[in-house]
């Protein structure tokens, strides 16, 4: 007879469920071989199993009874195999779902552990003990995997470093950081599609973390969509002011800025030489503060009408800092050489010094030496004062007078003027 059991060997096991309608001997086979199993008792337990098993071929309840028996003798490898068998006839049975998480956490398989007993949450919710067990496993497992896919990062073993990745995510699926820190591994692989998904994922599930935000608006500006980078870029900055770099941000604004201008404007860069237009365009925009608060002088332009630089032109002629010809004309077509815009150069030099009288003026009064421009030039006031500024630098002592300018060129010599002005 089988022991009466006051107290279980085995309380976290649970009993297969075997129907009423099932045949008595296989009720009772299960029914004696439990209270065996719980007394300790795992020859007669097993006896009892295999005979409820003989009595009906295939019966789910008794080969996770059996897997029991095994898991009881410590023999995880047998007894997930009875409880894989099993489910593979009932996919829904709970206690060959837990039986089998528990051979696998012997067997070191923390992760499909996990997804046993998930599954047998999701047949039976009211196991809240095992609730808590699958939530310490899947720490457990996730911060193994987490420091083999670090240790694989580190070494470059990419491929390896994905692996313990994805499989810390089957662990513990709502974790941002793993999605974040898969996707640095996938940038690394080349695989930018993955690594945006994977981006994407974590600031879904956590848009607070400012470093999954910043890393989606670096490959947002990678692929060149200037406007959604910089709202990523200011997310992340509201997260986390140290995290994006001020020039990164200054950049981005300010070609958020450009995309908003003429065409012909954004053509500008990559011009082999720039027009008294372009200039002026250029001048007018990135200096606005300094150019409005120069003197206006009253101006005739008869040429312009129309033209995508039309508002530009007269903001720039009207401070003073270009000039029509005797006919009233702008040229904006004309291509500007070296020796012109060393003139503009001089006339802004001008406009900061009268707006920041206590800076340093080194340009002011200066008496460069230039190979190819003599002191008596009527150029020279203008070429030494913007070679002195650091505007315009010569080039093996020479300026060049009559070179044309080109796009590159001329952001350059503003980027200086700017840097003067602020």
């Amino acid at each position: 007879m089988p022991p009466v059991v006051s107290v279980p060997r085995h309380p976290d096991y649970i009993r297969p469920v075997v129907v009423e309608t099932a045949p008595l001997a296989l009720r009772t086979g299960v029914d004696r071989g439990w209270q065996f199993l719980q007394g300790g008792d795992l020859r007669n337990a097993e006896r009892e199993f295999a005979a409820a098993l003989k009595a009906v071929p295939g019966s789910a309840s008794a080969e996770a009874a059996l897997g029991y028996v095994e898991l009881a003798r410590g023999e995880p490898a047998a007894a997930e195999e009875w409880f894989t068998r099993a489910l593979g006839r009932d996919g829904q049975l709970v206690s060959a779902l837990v039986g089998r998480g528990y051979a696998l956490v012997d067997l070191k398989r923390e992760g499909d552990a996990v997804s046993s007993f998930e599954a047998a949450l999701k047949v039976d919710p009211s196991l809240t003990d095992l609730q808590a067990r699958v939530d310490v496993l899947r720490f457990r497992a996730t911060q193994d995997l987490l420091t083999r896919a670090t240790s694989a990062a580190e070494a470059g073993r990419l491929d390896q470093a994905r692996a313990a990745y994805e499989q810390a995510i089957a662990a513990s699926p709502d974790s941002a950081f793993l999605y974040r820190d898969l996707a640095a591994v996938e940038r690394k692989a080349g695989d930018t599609a993955a690594a945006r998904t994977h981006l994407e994922r974590a600031v879904e599930l956590d848009s607070g973390d400012a470093r999954a935000v910043f890393a989606l608006a670096e490959m947002t500006d990678e692929a060149g969509d200037v406007p959604g980078a910089l709202r990523l870029y200011e997310q992340a900055q509201r997260l986390d002011p140290s995290i994006v770099p001020a020039a990164t941000l200054a950049r981005l604004r300010d070609r958020a800025a450009t995309l908003k201008l003429p065409a012909p404007y954004q053509e500008i860069p990559t011009k082999p030489q720039v027009s008294r237009a372009d200039v002026a365009a250029l001048v007018a925009n990135r200096l606005e503060s300094l150019v409005a608060r120069a003197a206006p002088r009253q101006v005739v332009i008869t040429d312009i009408r129309g033209h995508w630089a039309q508002p530009w032109i007269t903001a720039v002629v009207r401070a003073s800092v270009m000039d029509t010809l005797p006919n009233y004309q702008f040229e904006p077509a004309t291509l500007v050489r070296r020796g012109e815009l060393a003139r503009t150069v001089q006339r802004v030099l001008t406009l900061i010094a009268a707006v920041k009288p206590n800076a340093p003026r080194p340009w002011m009064n200066a008496r460069v030496t230039v190979a190819d421009v003599a002191p008596s030039h009527l150029s020279y006031p203008a070429v030494s004062a913007a070679v002195a500024s650091g505007v315009m630098p010569l080039e093996n002592g020479r300026f060049r007078l009559l070179d044309p300018v080109s796009g590159a060129e001329a952001l350059a010599v503003l980027g200086r003027l700017e840097a003067l002005a602020r």
